[in-house]
This record gives C-alpha cells, structure tokens and sequence, in this order.
C-alpha cells in the first residue's frame, strides 16, 4: 500500500502538528515540502526542522521569479483588483504553491497530498480545486477538516503534549501570511472591527507618522503591459518587486485594513501590506489610461473584476481565466512608457 503522503509545510504551529498527527494517525511516509514564494524564513532550519519532527524527506522549492513573471504579472495587466482594495497577495500564490506540490506528488509517487488550511478560509478551495485541476487522481488530506482539534491554542497544547518545537504562544496568535508581493495579518484583535489595527504588526511598511518628509520620486518602464525597469535599471521580476517593496515600504505606501468576502460565505478583516505591488499597480493604471481607447479601457474594467474574482476564488487552471489573458493581452500591445510616481 501507498503511503507517501506530500505536505505543504511552513515550519509553523499547524504544519508541524500535521506532520506528527499523520504519522501518528495513519503511519504515512510524509515527505514535506516548503514552497519559496518570498517569505521571509531561514529555509535550511525549516528543512531540519521538518527531518527532526519525523519527515522521511524535506524540499525547499524556489519559485520567486515565477511566482512574479506568471501569477502576478498577468494579474497586474489585467488590473484585477478583489472588492476595490485587494491585491491578491495570497490568492494567486496558492495555486503556484499547489501545482509544485503536484510535481513533486508525481515525482516521488505519493499518492495525496496535505496542507494546513482550515475549513473556514479560501486557501483549502484554492489548494484543491488546483490539485484535482492538475492531477485529479491525488488525494487530499486536509487535517482541520478531520481531526479533534478546534483551534490554534488545541495545536499549542497537542505540540507541548507531543514535544513538537515551535515558536508561537498563545498571546501572539496572528495569523500571518508572507510572500515576496505582501504580508497579510488576521485574528486577534482585528476580530473586533470597532478596534483600530495595532501598527506594531507591520513588517514591510513605515507608518505614515514615520515615514520621511521628503518625498521620493520613482520611474517604472513598462513592455507590453509588463513592468520591466525601476530608474531606468533592466531587473528581473523577484528583483523588482523587492526594490519597490524597499522603497514604497520606507515612505509608508501600501497598507490597507478592510474587510472582505470569503468564497466560504463569511466575511474576514485583514491587514495587507503590498509596498512595491501598489506602486506597480498605480504606474500600469496610469499608462492605461494614456494608451487605452474609451471603448476597450471600459469594456475591460468589467473583465478586471471577473479576473479578480476568479483568481480569488482559486481558479487560476481555468479556462475562463486563460482565455481572458488572450483579451488582456491585445490590450497592451501599446503598452509602453515609462511612469514616474512620487512616493
């Protein structure tokens, strides 16, 4: 019998917990597998981490400047924007995240693939729906659905119980999502939408209050649609948007605090941090704005929401989402120039 089990694992509480559980539960093979769109962690200590917790193997799969060149990129050209204030930051990494999943799936014959997303959230739809799109005969195993524990703090308490190491307690219970376009936080106090955020959570951004004076000027050159240059300066994708993250991060640009609707049919509040995604996206709508006739730039804004809503939605592998890059992209035919913005 088949007992090779890829989990989709970060190192934190929930990923940790399911790599035990499984083991635990069922007697699974589990190989784990972290996915690099850009976050911030040590990725060796997670690979060791992940060993020592009972994985038979660990990956570490980088997949920065795809994750910009294929997911965002098209996005962004798209103008596609959730409920006028999402950027998409952790939509249109999920379906990246699973398609690696399934190539590894393939590679080492496991027969299902896990992750840690909860029965409450978008991330469990956007998982599988790319998983059965890609390989429909995988399993998925999806342990909040499954097992006996509730909630977070339940993990804490099953991790002392088990000796799992990790670094979450119960007073610093965000949840936090980061990839090289943004940073979300939800839960804690944000749960009270009276309560203003506590700025203390912000990573990638200065607060307003201190951010510098003087204000900074900034030239994006576009082809075709595509943000190529920062200052005139040829960079690659992952390269671009970690030098507009810099910058629009240190004047304070890009924070936003809303609430939204989930596909689940519940709404969430999230504070987003998307310096160098805001500035992208400022400079191509003003482009547009310039080069696009009346007719298309209105007809597209309606397809701008539809892309929005598919790619929320996990539907990345559709073909609906495919034919209308086909639309998208004899929009920016002329899509050339140079944007200059002042931070």
């Amino acid at each position: 019998m088949n007992k090779k089990v890829i989990l989709a694992y970060s190192g934190g509480l929930d990923t940790s917990v399911i790599l035990t559980w499984l083991k635990k539960e069922f007697g699974y093979d589990v190989i784990a597998a972290c996915v690099d769109v850009g976050q911030k962690d040590d990725f060796e200590s997670v690979k060791k981490k992940a060993i020592a917790t009972g994985a038979s193997k660990a990956y570490v799969i980088d997949v920065k400047d795809e994750f910009i060149s294929d997911f965002v990129f098209p996005t962004l050209k798209a103008g596609a924007i959730y409920e006028d204030d999402y950027l998409l930051g952790t939509s249109f990494a999920r379906p990246l995240i699973a398609k690696k999943l399934v190539e590894l799936a393939e590679e080492e014959g496991a027969f299902a693939i896990a992750h840690g997303a909860t029965g409450k959230g978008n991330d469990q739809v956007r998982f599988e729906v790319t998983v059965k799109a890609l390989n429909p005969y995988l399993e998925i195993i999806a342990p909040w659905r499954m097992w006996d524990l509730k909630s977070r703090e339940d993990c804490i308490d099953y991790a002392e119980k088990h000796q799992i190491p990790i670094e979450v307690t119960k007073e610093k219970i965000y949840s936090m999502d980061q990839n090289l376009w943004h940073l979300s936080h939800e839960g804690g106090n944000l749960e009270n939408t009276w309560n203003m955020h506590d700025t203390d959570m912000y990573q990638m951004c200065s607060t307003p209050e201190n951010a510098p004076d003087k204000a900074e000027f900034v030239e994006i050159g576009f082809e075709k649609g595509t943000p190529v240059k920062v200052n005139g300066e040829t960079l690659s994708p992952a390269e671009m948007v970690e030098k507009l993250n810099g910058l629009g991060g240190k004047h304070g640009v890009g924070v936003i605090d809303i609430v939204e609707n989930r596909l689940v049919g519940m709404k969430s509040r999230g504070v987003y941090e998307t310096p160098g995604g805001t500035i992208l996206f400022k400079a191509h709508k003003a482009l547009e704005k310039i080069v696009l006739d009346k007719a298309t730039m209105h007809f597209k804004q309606g397809l701008s929401e539809k892309y929005a809503e598919l790619v929320y939605n996990g539907m990345w592998f559709c073909p609906l989402r495919e034919a209308l890059d086909g639309f998208i992209d004899v929009t920016q035919k002329e899509m050339d120039g140079t944007v200059k913005l002042k931070l």
